[in-house]
C-alpha cells in the first residue's frame, strides 16, 4: 500500500466539483477554513464543537489540558460582564459596612455596636430637652425663671440624665460580657491542648470541644465550628472567631494562636501558653480591682459626707442666720448693717450646683481608679447626681 493511497481521502482532486466526482470528498468542519491548493493541509486540526471531555491516560502523559474549551468573543464578553458586577456587588457592599453608610442602612446595629456609639442618639434628644424645657418654662414665667426658681436646673438635670445614663447602662452589660469571655477562654485554650496533643487535628478538637458548656463563650465556639465544617481554614476562621469576641485579650491571644498555626509550630504549647497568659492576665485584672476598691469607696463615702454638711450648713446655720437678717431689718438700720440679708434660696441653690458638680466628677475619678476606664464612672455619676438633686428638692 503506497503512500499515496494512505492519503487518497484527504488530497483534493483536479476537476472535481461540488456535486460530481467519483471519490466521496470528506466534509470540511465548519470550524476549519478549506484548504488552498497552493498549501495543502494533510490532516485537519481538531476543533472544540462541543464540550470538552477530560483527557485519558495516554492524553495526560501527551501533556494535554483537561477541559481546554475554546469561548466565542461573545461569550468572553458576557464572562467579563459577570465578573465586573460581581465586583461591584461586593464593593458596595464593602462600603456599606463603615462610615456614614453603615449608619444609614443599619443604624440600630451601629448604636449598639459600641456604648460611646449610643451617644449619636442621646446627645442631640438632651440638647433637644433642655431648649424645649427652657423655651417652654421662659413663655409661661418670663425670664424670671433663670434666677427666682429652680426648674431650669431640673431640666438640665434631667437632660444630663438622658444623655448619660444610656452610655452607663450599655457599657455596664459590655463590662460584664467581656468579663463573661475572657473567663471562659483559658478553659477553652486548655481543653483544646489537651485534645490536640491525643492526636487530633484542630478541625476535630473544636468540634469535640464545641459540644462542651463554656458560659457566653459556647455560642461563639459552636460558630466558629460551623465555618470549619464548611471547609474553611482554621487560621481563617480563628480570625474570625477573634473579631467576633472583639476582647482586648482574645484579641492578643488568638492572634498569636493563628500566627502559631500558620508557621507550623507546635501549636499546643501555643494554647497552653495563651491559657496560662490568660489566666494570669485575668488574675492580675481582679488583684487590682480588689485592690481599688477602698479607693471607690472612699470616693463615694466623701461624696456623702460633702452632701451631708452642706445640707446641714444649710439647713442649721444658714437658716438661723436668714432669720436674724430678717429679723434685724425689722428691727432697725444698725442691727440690719451688724448681721446683713442672707438670700437662702440663693445659697442653697449654689451649693446644689456645687453637690451636683462634685457627684458628676466624683463618679469619673471613681471609674478610673477602680476600672481604668473613665467611661465606667458614668454610672457612679449618675447615681450620685440623682442622689444630689433629691436631697436638695425634698430635703432642704
Amino acid at each position: 500500500m503506497g503512500l499515496k493511497d494512505s492519503f487518497k481521502g484527504m488530497l483534493p482532486k483536479k476537476g472535481s466539483g461540488s456535486a460530481g466526482g467519483s471519490e466521496a470528498e470528506v466534509p470540511a468542519s465548519p470550524a476549519v477554513p478549506p484548504a488552498s491548493p497552493s498549501s495543502p493541509r494533510l490532516k485537519p486540526l481538531p476543533q472544540a464543537t462541543g464540550p470538552a471531555k477530560k483527557p485519558g491516560l495516554w492524553g495526560i502523559l501527551k501533556g494535554e489540558k483537561p477541559y481546554s474549551v475554546d469561548l466565542s468573543q461573545k461569550e468572553i464578553g458576557q464572562f467579563a460582564r459577570e465578573q465586573v458586577e460581581i465586583t461591584s456587588k461586593l464593593e458596595r457592599h464593602r462600603s456599606q459596612r463603615s462610615g456614614w453608610r453603615k449608619v444609614l442602612k443599619h443604624p440600630v446595629q451601629v448604636l449598639l455596636e459600641k456604648p460611646l456609639n449610643i451617644l449619636i442618639l442621646t446627645l442631640p434628644l438632651a440638647v433637644l430637652l433642655f431648649l424645649i424645657g427652657t423655651a417652654f418654662a421662659i413663655r409661661d414665667y418670663g425670664m424670671s425663671v433663670l434666677f427666682t426658681t429652680t426648674l431650669i436646673d431640673d431640666i438640665v438635670i434631667i437632660s444630663i440624665l438622658v444623655a448619660i445614663v444610656p452610655v452607663a447602662i450599655m457599657d455596664f452589660r459590655e463590662s460584664r460580657r467581656m468579663k463573661n469571655l475572657e473567663e471562659a477562654l483559658p478553659n477553652f485554650f486548655r481543653d483544646l491542648a489537651g485534645m490536640n496533643d491525643s492526636g487530633m487535628t484542630l478541625p476535630n478538637a473544636i468540634h469535640l470541644v464545641a459540644q462542651g458548656e463554656y458560659s457566653t463563650l459556647t455560642p461563639f465556639i459552636r460558630r466558629l465550628d460551623n465555618e470549619m465544617s464548611w471547609n474553611t481554614t482554621f487560621i481563617e476562621a480563628i480570625q474570625r472567631f477573634r473579631t467576633r469576641l472583639g476582647t482586648p485579650l482574645s484579641d492578643r491571644s488568638i492572634d498569636l494562636i493563628a500566627k502559631a498555626s500558620k508557621a507550623g509550630g507546635d501549636v499546643s504549647e501555643v494554647l497552653r501558653a495563651a491559657a496560662r497568659d490568660t489566666y494570669e492576665v485575668l488574675a492580675l485584672r481582679s488583684e487590682r480591682k480588689n485592690n481599688m476598691l477602698i479607693y471607690v469607696i472612699i470616693v463615694l463615702i466623701s461624696f456623702m459626707v460633702f452632701v451631708f454638711v452642706i445640707l446641714i450648713l444649710v439647713s442649721t446655720f444658714l437658716s438661723t442666720m436668714a432669720t436674724a437678717g430678717s429679723a434685724a431689718s425689722a428691727a432697725g438700720a444698725g442691727a440690719a448693717s451688724f448681721i446683713g440679708n442672707v438670700d437662702l434660696f440663693f445659697y442653697t441653690r449654689l451649693f446644689s450646683h456645687a453637690a451636683m458638680i462634685q457627684g458628676i466628677f466624683s463618679g469619673l475619678v471613681a471609674g478610673q481608679m477602680g476600672e481604668a476606664r473613665v467611661v465606667a464612672g458614668l454610672k457612679y455619676s449618675a447615681i450620685m447626681l440623682v442622689i444630689a438633686w433629691l436631697v436638695f428638692r425634698f430635703m432642704v
